[in-house]
């Protein structure tokens, strides 16, 4: 047990890092997600059309190239020298923009699940697009994504491990470098541990608000 608490004790800046990871890329990549959504659904051809290629490009091509090229693209891009400041910064921004893209198709498909008619009675009512889109659409949409997105931020909480490309000194990051000094594999099974109750958390979390929606039942 002593030697448990010694690993936990080693490890703890990581998973706050982890942490502060998961809850900025949640902040920025839900709302981005919707407005890459409209983007995606929006009449303009040229529009969607564009967006519809930037989201294949990110749910198509791995999260570590991308946090790569977020990292390195203002050096070789614009000349701008990098800085250990930048690694944060380039990981935030390289989860946000890969999830939002996943969070947009989730969105649209929940957009488009709403049935025509349900349009139709809000403008029937002088309903404008918006007030249609926050009062009567966006919340069945929510209800209706839910379980998807639930299971995307349970995918995020283990991809953070992602970060180590970026040398971001996450919790993963810390209990390999302990494991690989101590030459034991006990802190992988922490680490795994503590994703597992975390994930569990959300779980328990998410599934709470989806009862609490489900006013039909």
């Amino acid at each position: 047990m002593a030697y448990i608490l010694s690993v936990v004790q080693q490890i703890v800046p990581g998973i706050g890092a982890s942490l502060l990871l998961f809850i900025l890329t949640l902040i920025f990549s839900m709302p981005l997600g919707l407005l890459i959504c409209f983007g995606r659904m929006s009449k303009l051809r040229p529009l969607a059309i564009v967006v519809n290629f930037i989201i294949s490009v990110l749910r198509g091509t791995p999260l570590m190239l991308q946090l790569v090229v977020v990292f390195f693209g203002p050096y070789y891009v614009f000349g701008v020298a990098v800085s250990n400041t930048w690694r944060f910064w380039a990981a935030i921004v390289g989860f946000s923009i890969n999830y939002a893209a996943y969070f947009a198709e989730i969105y649209r498909a929940g957009i488009q699940s709403i049935p025509v008619g349900q349009y139709e009675a809000a403008a029937v009512l002088g309903y404008s697009r918006a007030q249609t889109f926050c009062k009567i659409i966006f919340p069945q949409m929510a209800k209706r994504v839910l379980p998807p997105v639930t299971n995307e931020i349970i995918t995020l909480t283990k991809d953070t491990s992602l970060a180590f490309v970026l040398a971001y000194a996450e919790m993963f990051t810390l209990a390999k470098q302990v494991a690989a000094a101590q030459a034991s594999i006990a802190p992988l099974f922490v680490a795994g541990l503590f994703y597992y109750v975390f994930n569990y958390l959300v779980a328990f979390a998410m599934n709470a608000v989806e009862r609490k929606l489900a006013y039909y039942q």
